[in-house]
């Protein structure tokens, strides 16, 4: 600013004004500033707002959102529209606070850091409400998103749709962004067009929003002719505009080829854009990605999965947790992986609820998870769940977060019966010791039949016990050696060391030593000590006419060291012999 021009300037606030303006529109930011200052302390209102913009802008002045908003405030109390509506604005989104009262920025307040806090309805309705009424089409859509979006005493949809309607026909881009949203809530097909009409007017506006809405209504062929190559160009055209929903869908449409051709590294580029922007859907994905790999990244994953749950993603603070419990790409951590599973718990994902429930009953989580694990399934299983109706007949029966009750535990765990394989089970068991119901070995061997059915191994066992000793209803050797030999090829051991003990004794059976040898060895082999004493029996007596006394030595140590007393009384003997 020349010397004339600062002498002019405090003698004519007007004529520093004109120059001021000349200034700014020449580029000459720096030098308007002052000019537009001096004006602006003289009052003059248009001046107040522009001095505010170039404080929010940071143009010809360091940036100051607080110095801004001052600005701001003294303009839109003068009456100007604009200021009024960029105030709401601002108000709005809660990048301005009431701290600035218009009485001059504290002295504190000026070298304060900008931050972002929450949205304050009511200072923005009242200044969206005078620049609305003053015919600012920008200050009409604001007022209509606060009549739709802010507190339940402000809303009144019928009031924001005639707004919208004002600012959309005055051109305002937003306007008409607001007024296709108003007219998709009222949910008439009739509308469809019109909406695609008005989602239209804004991407050609340039707002990223619509054009991503317009991407999503062209590729469902709402309102408009369904193109999916056309979709395509609005999503990335959004994309690069820095929309992260429009970054997580062009990155699915490139990675599944849905839309575009298939193209997985340029896919999770966008992926990783939209979720360093903050869309945790793409954060989640990126995690499950980096996980269902062909050679699993897990702790990549276990970064995406982190990002995602911090942001309250409850599907990623599931998997995280799983990561912790399991010790994959992050150091093996229950109290931690808890501490995940019980945030997505709380958040309502019931498979959370049921994963930290598991825990829970294996006596790991908090002292307070008990009640809350409790009170999830009481309330999903009284609503017909069945499997929340089994984990709470868990839950009496082992006095999680209840009082134990073998009744209740019962009652629930017949309820779960009905469609649960292992509440069949378990239900069963109790019909079978009289434990919480009245002892009922037919009714046992039926629901146990139930659950054998249904694959459980350790049913297959009960009810194979029950048809070798006739109990319930008559004896089936036959059946219960095809029951014992579904659940050994599954893999349980006490089923293979059934099937040595038969194939050794007979019982109705032909007796077959080698069978029942090669049965005590797969059993023995899974840490059964009853089947290590029966195989160091074997190979030190040569039963099957294999004799390898080294071998039943080994294997009559290893079931002393599970505390079978006559394995240890066999030792003595063979050291002694």
């Amino acid at each position: 600013m020349t010397i004339l021009d600062r002498l002019t300037s405090l003698a004519f606030p007007a004529k520093a004004w004109r120059r001021a303006i000349q200034l700014s529109d020449s580029g000459k930011s720096a030098e308007a500033f002052p000019l537009m200052a001096v004006a602006a302390r003289a009052g003059i209102v248009d001046a107040e707002y522009r001095v505010a913009r170039c404080y929010l802008e940071g143009s010809g002045v360091p940036q100051s959102r607080m110095e801004g908003a001052r600005w701001l405030l003294r303009a839109a109390n003068h009456g100007n529209a604009d200021a009024q509506a960029l105030l709401a604005a601002l108000y709005v989104t809660g990048l301005v606070t009431a701290e600035t009262d218009g009485k001059g920025a504290e002295s504190e307040l000026l070298f304060k850091r900008d931050t972002s806090s929450e949205p304050d309805f009511t200072a923005a309705f009242g200044f969206a409400t005078k620049a609305a009424e003053a015919g600012s089409a920008t200050g009409q859509a604001i007022l209509g998103y606060i009549l739709t979006s802010g507190p339940e005493s402000m809303r009144d949809a019928d009031a924001a749709h005639r707004w919208y309607e004002k600012s959309a026909s005055a051109g305002c881009a937003e306007g008409c962004l607001g007024l296709a949203l108003s007219l998709a809530r009222r949910g008439k097909r009739e509308n469809r067009a019109r909406i695609a009409d008005e989602v239209r007017r804004a991407a050609d506006a340039g707002l990223p929003t619509a054009t991503y809405l317009l991407a999503v209504l062209t590729e469902h062929g709402l309102g408009v002719a369904r193109d999916m190559a056309a979709a395509a160009q609005l999503y990335r055209a959004a994309a690069e505009k820095g929309l992260p929903a429009a970054q997580f869908r062009l990155g699915l449409a490139l990675i599944d080829g849905g839309l575009v051709d298939h193209d997985t590294a340029a896919g999770e580029a966008w992926m990783r854009r939209a979720a360093l922007a903050g869309n945790i859907e793409a954060a989640c994905l990126l995690g499950d990605r980096y996980v269902k790999t062909q050679r699993p990244d897990f702790a990549e994953a276990a970064n995406w999965y982190r990002r995602a749950a911090e942001a309250g993603h409850q599907a990623a603070a599931r998997a995280l947790a799983s990561l912790y419990l399991t010790g994959n790409g992050v150091a093996e951590d229950v109290e931690e992986g808890a501490r995940w599973l019980r945030i997505s718990a709380n958040g309502g994902n019931q498979e959370a609820q049921t994963d930290l429930a598991n825990l829970v009953l294996g006596g790991a989580g908090e002292t307070d998870d008990g009640a809350s694990v409790a009170g999830w399934f009481e309330a999903a299983a009284s609503s017909g769940d069945l499997i929340a109706a089994f984990n709470l007949g868990l839950c009496f029966a082992k006095g999680v977060g209840v009082r134990q009750d073998e009744e209740q535990a019962a009652h629930w765990l017949r309820r779960a019966a009905e469609g649960v394989a292992e509440a069949q089970y378990m239900y069963a068991r109790l019909l079978q010791d009289g434990r919480g119901v009245a002892a009922d070995p037919t009714q046992a061997r039926v629901w146990f039949a139930r659950a054998a059915d249904a694959g459980v191994p350790d049913a297959r066992v009960a009810l194979a016990e029950m048809l070798l000793n006739g109990r319930g209803g008559t004896r089936e050797p036959t059946a219960a050696m095809q029951l014992f030999e579904q659940a050994a090829v599954d893999g349980h051991a006490g089923a293979m060391f059934a099937l040595g003990a038969l194939s050794g004794a007979g019982q109705g059976l032909p007796v077959d030593q080698a069978a029942a040898q090669k049965w005590f060895a797969a059993a023995a082999g899974r840490g059964h000590g009853q089947a290590q004493l029966m195989l160091g029996r074997y190979l030190i007596k040569g039963l099957a006419g294999e004799r390898d006394p080294v071998a039943g030595r080994l294997w009559l140590e290893r079931a002393a060291a599970h505390g079978i007393s006559e394995a240890a009384d066999e030792l003595a003997e063979f050291a002694t012999g």
